[in-house]
């Protein structure tokens, strides 16, 4: 990384991703998730069920490495 990257813990980073930054990537993921649906999959509850699934995976992954990399304590 560079001397003028913007890191998570950096105060400008706020003005950088708002939370509408963050809705609109969420959207957009939901959307991605809907098309990749197999048509005959293409449901509400599906939509939701697969959402959540991936969602929970990254937490966890999230999670894991950061106990991995020494950014947070393990539980």
């Amino acid at each position: 990384m560079g001397e003028r990257d913007i890191r998570p813990d950096d105060p400008d980073f706020g003005k950088i991703f708002t939370p509408k930054t963050v809705d609109h990537m969420l959207r957009q993921a939901i959307m991605f998730c809907w098309m990749m649906l197999p048509k005959d999959k293409r449901t509400g509850p599906n939509l939701r069920w697969e959402v959540r699934r991936i969602v929970a995976r990254a937490l966890k992954d999230l999670r894991e490495d950061g106990e991995a990399f020494g950014m947070t304590k393990p539980r």
